[in-house]
């Protein structure tokens, strides 16, 4: 009798910790596609093919950067020659996070897409962050340094530490957009911006989707 008692109390120990693990797993990422239905309401520029759907690259390696927007091709890349910088975001409690530009391993570093601006040049600066399940962020894990940029907000500010110079920026815009809309790598030189980029929602296997926050350079008087 004791034995049995013992076996019913341990299969439902187990099936509790099944169950509060399948709900810290998957409650993050329907709260983040609630709150985002709100906050995000359509996809910027949806370029995607609908009879492809978004889940086309679910296969993928997303450590890897290039992986991220497969539509911009290698041959579209043009190498800059600079190769590393430091941003901090106190929001996120980043602080110096390394940025290797033209980089591939997002477990290694946040990685500018090369081509694409360095800190107070015009243009824009697109940076990629890997992100997992918000409750395993930690700011000086690559792996997971962007999973709570969601939580950003318009005024945020932006630090970049490129050669000896740190170049403020403030957050002007949030929004979503598919994995083939490469219109977010596009440079406006008639401004100054620094973007940041992760999937969303964070943690999901499929990473269906790309978190877009566009920054400006706040002018300093010389």
């Amino acid at each position: 009798m004791t034995q049995k008692i013992v076996v019913k109390i341990c299969a439902v120990i187990m099936g509790a910790s099944g169950f509060i693990i399948l709900f810290s797993t998957l409650f993050p990422i329907f709260s983040y596609e609630w709150e985002a239905a709100q906050k995000y309401p359509t996809l910027i520029s949806p370029l995607v093919d609908e009879e492809k759907g978004s889940f086309v690259f679910s296969g993928s390696d997303y450590t890897k950067a290039s992986n991220w927007f497969p539509a911009k091709k290698d041959s579209e890349i043009v190498d800059n020659g600079v190769s590393i910088f430091t941003i901090s975001v106190p929001d996120l409690n980043i602080d110096n996070a390394l940025v290797r530009v033209g980089g591939e391993d997002l477990s290694e570093s946040l990685v500018l897409f090369r081509g694409t601006a360095l800190p107070g040049q015009k243009g824009n600066a697109v940076i990629f962050g890997h992100s997992i399940l918000p409750q395993y962020y930690d700011p000086k894990n690559y792996l997971s340094i962007f999973s709570t940029l969601p939580t950003m907000e318009k005024g945020g500010l932006i630090y970049a530490n490129y050669d000896g110079i740190v170049y403020t920026y403030k957050v002007k815009d949030m929004f979503e957009v598919k994995p083939t809309d490469v219109a977010i790598l596009d440079q406006n030189v008639q401004g100054h911006y620094i973007t940041l980029v992760t999937c969303t929602p964070p943690g999901h296997p499929l990473k269906p989707k790309r978190l877009i926050v566009r920054a400006e350079l706040i002018p300093t008087d010389i």
